[in-house]
């Protein structure tokens, strides 16, 4: 049984609280991923049968152009001080340009302002709170779930529209879990498969651009429903191999309109600014998936170590499957 609130349990708390998880975890950069004990990491290990490994990142320059109009591609530098010599650096590197995962400083709630009421003014070069650092000082090292959305639709005779920016409820996704046999413990990491990464890679660089320019990501819909179940279900955190985890646009009913407009109602201010819940993007989970599929099982150890950027928003995932 989870030692935490249930997130209708958390809706009740007093004042900012509501809603959130501040002041739950054992320190206040820490957030959801403090969900992993020293049990859980002992258990993840025991996924580990066959040795193999998964890289889950794709080349820091993978998403050039991208989704995003500010990201751009880094500018890699290799130079020598003397013949035998080699040195390098990069320019304009956006951390969060390829394979992340989302920090706490991601994320500003429009209702509360940053996870457990960091002040804005502590959002700033120079300081560590709730900075990625935190996790790269204790690296997440759990187990690894996925759900392979893309398998499970082609299952049954459909293809995600990637075009036009599929829009995946909350029980499209149970569903796939249930046909794949998981049963979700606290601590554990998720991650879904939606092929959208490989879709878009394939693309023309004017393909990219017209995804880019018209706003459409295939994604998980916006619902209170799936940030009770995200919650409840002791996730520690949720990624996905597209670009923001959640559909976009964002659903036009969505709850968040409301309560996240400068996000036009996404989901990531709840996720991130209340919950302390991460989120990976862009993930490399295309040859993972397709060898748990041949293996017909969707476990793994699952190891995340962020770049030690003190005070950073986010970084590149740094995520490794071993099966």
């Amino acid at each position: 049984m989870s030692k935490y609130p249930t997130r209708a349990e958390l809706k009740q708390r007093p004042g900012i609280l509501a809603g959130t998880s501040w002041d739950l975890f054992s320190s206040p950069s820490a957030g959801a991923p403090d969900k992993i004990d020293a049990a859980k990491r002992i258990q993840a290990a025991t996924s580990v049968r066959l040795g193999e490994t998964f890289g889950l990142d794709y080349p820091i320059d993978a998403f050039s152009p991208g989704m995003s109009k500010t990201r751009g591609a880094p500018e890699h530098h290799i130079f020598g001080n003397h013949p035998a010599h080699r040195d390098d650096y990069l320019d304009s590197f956006y951390l969060q340009g390829s394979s992340q995962i989302d920090g706490l400083r991601h994320r500003r709630s429009d209702e509360v302002g940053f996870y457990n009421g960091v002040p804005d003014e502590k959002i700033i070069v120079g300081t560590s709170e709730l900075g990625i650092q935190y996790w790269s000082d204790r690296p997440i090292v759990t187990r690894g779930l996925l759900i392979d959305l893309d398998g499970f639709a082609q299952s049954h005779g459909h293809q995600l529209d990637h075009a036009n920016g599929e829009q995946i409820p909350l029980s499209q996704l149970l569903e796939a879990i249930s046909h794949q046999g998981i049963s979700l413990e606290q601590g554990d990491s998720l991650m879904v498969h939606t092929g959208w990464s490989e879709w878009f890679l394939a693309l023309s660089p004017e393909g990219k651009s017209r995804q880019r320019d018209g706003g459409k990501a295939t994604g998980l819909v916006q619902s209170e429903e799936l940030l009770d179940w995200a919650w409840d279900s002791g996730l520690s955190i949720l990624a996905a191999d597209n670009f923001a985890v959640e559909c976009l646009p964002p659903v036009a009913n969505s709850p968040f309109i409301s309560t996240a407009p400068n996000d036009r109602g996404m989901m990531h201010q709840e996720f991130l600014a209340k919950l302390g819940l991460p989120l990976g993007e862009l993930w490399r989970l295309g040859p993972l998936a397709r060898r748990m599929s041949q293996l017909k099982r969707w476990d793994c150890l699952l190891t995340i170590k962020p770049l030690n950027v003190i005070g950073g928003t986010g970084s590149p995932a740094n995520a490794t499957a071993v099966l």
